[in-house]
């Protein structure tokens, strides 16, 4: 068995404790802890994602996304293979370090989506863009902890409790998506959503796509078009 090697750790701004990249062989691990946020071989439930986003997106003309959370890049590369030459995309990554791996020893892995002209990276917090209200998106992709809580930072909660759906409602474009990855369920969070106005779809999804894995879930929260009504909630599929 070939051991995992620590190339490089990194504190998380107003975080709890710090993430640490790990490597074996081709393989890499970003951890927090004991937790495993993201590996380079499960990458199924990530990429799903943004394809699940841009299908519903469908033909809509020079389409705005903003992801929260650059991780692997797997959100960010499924997405850029999705979407045409007019679509624009907002990265906003709070850890400075994880994007200094993504240009260092994951660089392998990100290829040329970093470069590519479609995308822009914000080292920040993805909640203050959300909450400046200076620009619309047509979707919001957060994959920012395992889930809406504040696993890696307390701040995150902000996210996910009911002033940041009403900000991340307020961002988008009419028909617009709030997309949020999970680990696990939470029945909270469905009703949550629902409270601030979105119609909400759940998708479970593996963590390696077809190949299977862990079952993980996607919440797809849609702002309604003014006049129209939310739809209900979908059941888990």
């Amino acid at each position: 068995m070939i051991p995992w090697i620590l190339l490089d750790t990194a504190k998380v701004p107003d975080g709890l404790g710090e993430l640490r990249l790990m490597k074996r062989g081709d393989e890499f691990s970003i951890m927090s802890g004991a937790t495993e946020l993201m590996n380079s071989r499960l990458s199924g439930s990530e990429k799903a994602l943004a394809a699940l986003v841009c299908e519903r997106l469908g033909q809509r003309p020079k389409p705005r996304l903003l992801i929260g959370g650059l991780g692997m890049g797997f959100t960010l590369r499924a997405a850029l293979a999705e979407l045409g030459a007019d679509a624009e995309i907002v990265v906003a990554e709070l850890v400075p370090a994880v994007i200094s791996w993504a240009r260092g020893p994951m660089a392998g892995i990100f290829g040329t989506s970093l470069t590519d002209p479609r995308v822009s990276l914000f080292e920040g917090d993805v909640g203050s863009l959300i909450r400046s209200g200076q620009t619309a998106y047509d979707a919001i992709l957060l994959d920012v902890d395992n889930g809406p809580g504040g696993l890696t930072r307390a701040a995150n909660d902000g996210l996910y409790d009911t002033r940041g759906l009403d900000a991340a409602r307020t961002a988008l474009r009419p028909g617009g998506m709030l997309a949020v990855w999970s680990s696990a369920p939470d029945r909270d969070f469905t009703l949550r959503l629902r409270k601030a106005g979105f119609g909400v779809d759940e998708v479970k999804v593996r963590a390696n796509g077809k190949a299977g894995g862990a079952r993980h879930l996607i919440w797809i929260a849609t702002k309604a078009v003014t006049g129209a009504k939310a739809s209900p909630v979908r059941a888990p599929r």
